[in-house]
């Protein structure tokens, strides 16, 4: 059995898309909120449901001629470990600086990583799509973004 990347790409979303909708499963609904058409878990439940057939999809019409095997050579797996390493950084990083410069800071590593290294062209790509994000989040969409708690002991809060 020849397994292409496709195969590989299509598991993996699959995986994704059952996890996905085993948590979904346990978003907690108002009371009542069972027998309405649309709830807290159906835009969630509709998104695995739907990954899921696209993933099963991509593994039926995968190409499985010899051409096609998984070759893997060529590919920097060290720098996707160094930018999933970034991501969870990020992660903490959001806790504890906030948002906006969480988001800053993961952008221009990002950029860093993938070879950018001229300063004004880090900054001009980073700062106005972080503040850009921060902006569209916390004054159009009025999701609360907490400060972080670097900010917080600083000034108080």
């Amino acid at each position: 059995m020849n397994i292409c990347k496709d195969h590989i790409g299509g598991l993996i979303f699959l995986l994704l898309s059952v996890a996905y909708g085993v948590y979904a499963g346990q978003i907690p609904l108002l009371p009542g909120d069972e027998f309405e058409p649309f709830h807290a878990q159906t835009v969630p439940n509709a998104l695995a449901l739907l990954c899921g057939g696209l993933s099963i999809a991509l593994l039926l019409t995968a190409e499985r001629g010899e051409g096609s095997t998984l070759k893997l050579h060529g590919y920097d797996f060290a720098l996707v470990a160094k930018l999933l390493a970034q991501v969870v950084l990020f992660a903490f990083a959001l806790q504890w600086v906030g948002f906006l410069l969480a988001t800053l800071f993961f952008l221009i590593g990002g950029f860093w990583l993938l070879g950018e290294r001229r300063i004004k062209t880090l900054l001009l790509a980073s700062v106005p799509f972080s503040a850009g994000i921060w902006l569209i989040l916390t004054q159009l969409l009025d999701i609360y973004l907490a400060p972080g708690a670097l900010f917080n002991q600083l000034f108080g809060g």
